[in-house]
């Protein structure tokens, strides 16, 4: 499916959401709605560009105007199910994988993570390890990594929105 790239005009930053590629309806919701509030920030969204957290960043993105990145675990020429998905303007074929994982939070600006298992999970760690900030969305499973320099846990789309453009507005 080709979808008419948005006229971007400046953009301020590049936002990357992981979690689950199967989440439950409240993650999904939280998921769409900070992608919705990615795009109303002016910025690009980046994901996964499959299902669950990363469909319904991309689907709130997407309708809001925004311009979404997907990075895809497969080759082109070898289609993968469900990726990329039907809100993804440009896809990124890798090849690489669950080692793409590195591609997303080297190309984020910042991070916001929902609820996830282990791919998530080591976007966390790698975003952390690359100095890359990370947000916390409502996950409790990643407040045990401990805040420090660059992870911030918050409750709220509206929080990881003012963490974000706060994040972002840093020289």
């Amino acid at each position: 499916m080709t979808h008419q790239i948005p006229d971007i005009g400046r953009r301020s930053g590049i936002i990357g959401i992981v979690g689950g590629s199967t989440a439950d309806e409240r993650t999904l919701a939280l998921a769409e709605e900070m992608g919705a509030g990615v795009a109303a920030m002016g910025c690009i969204l980046v994901t996964g560009g499959g299902g669950g957290v990363m469909r319904a960043a991309s689907k709130g993105a997407f309708l809001a105007g925004g311009l979404v990145v997907g990075i895809l675990p497969n080759e082109k020429n070898r289609p993968l199910q469900g990726y990329p998905n039907e809100y993804v303007h440009i896809p990124i074929f890798t090849g690489m994988s669950d080692a793409r994982n590195a591609v997303i939070v080297r190309t984020s600006d910042v991070i916001v993570a929902l609820k996830g298992s282990f791919g998530a999970i080591s976007e966390v760690a790698l975003a952390l390890k690359a100095g890359t900030p990370v947000i916390s969305l409502a996950s409790p499973a990643y407040d045990a990594i401990g805040s420090g320099s660059g992870y911030i846990s918050v409750d709220t789309v509206q929080e990881a929105l003012a963490v974000a453009e706060n994040i972002l507005a840093r020289p």
